[in-house]
């Protein structure tokens, strides 16, 4: 059910997409709505933080506080509906071979990565920089979706890093239900267990057999 297609306008089936992102940079890619959007992890211990933004209105974009509020959870799994700070449906997961994703900790930048001792580009500034290469003027820069990232949250509020176990091919399928522009940075978090950076793929697709295996 969760990765069939709902009843849509009709349009011309589109041609898969296919865009990788290096270790410790930011790529995107633009979604319909119907379409399929695959995330894969192409390094071991990778963490992609994602961000979507609308392609109608400037001021709508992926939201993962009102996602926590909108599924009354923050473990992202299976059938979780992402919502946008509209409280719409973004997008559906319907496949996930880790199931280890974090919906609580924001986006690293430069400044923070320099205090912890890393000399690398922050993923706030990487995501910026590729908005700005499109051309793209966000007023704002919500906080990620963190897959692939490894964190536990204990019954006293405390959050704890876990080592990462994100392997190569580990991936995430979700049915996209408006059109998006997605954002994903591969850089370093700043969270020991969760700081190694890798490459990712991100695909889009009409439908899970037009995926290559």
């Amino acid at each position: 059910m969760l990765l069939m297609k709902e009843h849509l306008d009709e349009r011309a089936p589109l041609p898969v997409q296919r865009v990788e992102i290096r270790a410790g940079s930011a790529g995107s890619i633009a979604v319909k709505r119907g379409q399929l959007l695959r995330i894969e992890a192409l390094d071991a211990g990778v963490v992609a933080s994602l961000f979507g933004f609308s392609e109608e209105d400037p001021l709508v974009h992926l939201s993962v506080h009102h996602t926590r509020v909108f599924s009354n959870s923050y473990v992202l799994g299976s059938g979780m509906r992402l919502v946008n700070n509209r409280r719409r449906p973004v997008m559906v997961l319907g496949q996930d071979s880790l199931g280890t994703h974090d919906l609580l900790l924001p986006a690293s930048t430069s400044a923070f990565l320099r205090s912890r001792g890393y000399a690398q580009t922050g993923c706030v500034e990487a995501v910026q920089a590729e908005l700005a290469r499109l051309g793209r003027r966000q007023p704002k820069l919500p906080d990620p979706v963190n897959l692939f990232m490894h964190v536990v949250l204990e019954r006293d509020g405390s959050l704890h890093p876990q080592p990462n176990r994100t392997k190569a091919g580990d991936r995430i399928t979700c049915r996209v239900v408006q059109d998006m522009l997605f954002v994903v940075s591969t850089c370093c978090t700043g969270n020991p267990g969760n700081d190694q950076v890798g490459a990712v793929a991100l695909a889009v697709a009409e439908s899970l057999s037009d995926f290559p295996e």
